[in-house]
């Protein structure tokens, strides 16, 4: 067995879904002495943030060569700190896949603050910080000192330029190598099959998770508009789903019979399937940060729309984005009407869009140079 000891330490109490995905694409691409992962299952997000710390700190050998530390926000590092000092001389770098600053909950009133405070004393302690976008980055900043203001009886200053000159903006690399490509114009000699698939009704497909910061209500409300507009569509409604289901999402099954072609999660091969047969990828987010499941829709051939906010004009150009849930009925209205016109617009879009910036091997590499690997 070989006697050297790891100098990366990875982190990650919350080990799925984004959070996993980064962590894995990022340990493809080290070698098994290089790193050491210390992970708890997704489940319970906020006993995750609160207790973390304290369980990681048991966990971890006190004899060690570690030299760089990379987490997560949902790790309470100053905590982490506190109680092993012995990991104070870790290049530490934390990850923000989301921030709580701006995190949107169902009552402002019940908002648990100590989650924000955590995040700030968090990039007090670490020695970067890297956001997956420039919105989540602007965000999280703009929002410290309001944060902060909500203290009654005295007040923090200077705080968010003490945390400004650390953060940086790094994309989450998806590995688009990993998937089949349908990014392709329409290009077959026999005109008569260019004519029937231009004709077959179009596919839009909504891949996100079932909660109430993805706005499910929405989605149901233009379905059901569409439906009742009598124009031709069918429907995917997959993504994360969890045990409580939406209540938008009561009877929708009734309601659009056969055109909701998939309800529910799928499996990772189904779910790449059917993005290689959709149309277009639909997000009506109230909040969202990055959106990986959009580009990676995006990349299986989907035409991307999404709300004009949040993170979308960072990635997406205007034409791809609706201001009201009229305009993104009527958006959708005509492109159902008008399948052939609508396929060879997208087609246009795929010939300008890059997905390089958004890449795992772009990006991996600079993931690479921050831990000094």
């Amino acid at each position: 067995m070989s006697s050297v000891k790891p100098q990366i330490l990875i982190i990650e109490p919350f080990y799925g879904g984004s959070h996993k995905q980064l962590i894995d694409t990022l340990i493809d691409s080290l070698n098994l002495t290089d790193y050491e992962l210390f992970s708890l299952p997704a489940t319970k997000w906020h006993w995750r943030a609160r207790t973390s710390a304290l369980y990681f700190s048991q966990l971890i050998p006190p004899e060690h060569n570690y030299k760089v530390l990379f987490t997560s926000s949902v790790l309470s590092l100053a905590e982490l700190i506190g109680v092993r000092p012995d990991l104070v001389t870790c290049r530490k770098i934390v990850y923000f896949h989301e921030n709580q600053l701006v995190y949107p909950v169902r009552e402002v009133k019940k908002r648990d603050c100590q989650y924000g405070l955590n995040e700030i004393l968090s990039c007090f302690t670490a020695d970067i910080v890297l956001f997956n976008s420039n919105f989540n980055r602007n965000s999280f900043l703009d929002n410290v000192q309001p944060f902060l203001n909500i203290q009654p009886d005295f007040k923090l200053k200077h705080i968010r330029e003490k945390i400004e000159k650390k953060c940086e903006v790094l994309y989450f690399p998806i590995k688009f190598h990993a998937f089949p490509n349908k990014r392709r114009i329409v290009n077959v000699e026999v005109d008569v099959d260019v004519a029937n698939l231009e004709q077959e009704c179009l596919h839009l497909i909504w891949p996100h998770r079932w909660e109430h910061d993805k706005n499910p209500t929405l989605l149901v409300e233009v379905l059901l508009e569409l439906n009742k507009r009598q124009v031709n569509f069918k429907v995917t409604i997959c993504g994360e789903k969890f045990p409580k289901v939406p209540e938008a999402f009561e009877g929708i099954q009734e309601k659009l019979g056969a055109k909701l072609v998939n309800y529910g999660r799928l499996s990772r091969e189904k779910y790449i399937e059917t993005l290689l047969t959709g149309d277009i990828v639909i997000s009506t987010a109230d909040h969202e940060f990055y959106g990986v499941s959009m580009l990676e829709a995006t990349y299986c051939g989907c035409y991307p729309i999404a709300p004009n906010k949040l993170v979308y004009p960072e990635i997406y150009p205007k034409v791809n984005l609706y201001n009201t849930p009229n305009s993104l009925i009527k958006m959708l209205y005509n492109w159902c009407r008008y399948p052939g016109p609508f396929r060879r617009n997208r087609d246009k879009f795929f010939q300008s869009f890059s997905f390089d910036q958004y890449s795992a091997k772009h990006l991996v590499p600079r993931y690479l140079d921050k831990m000094g690997t």
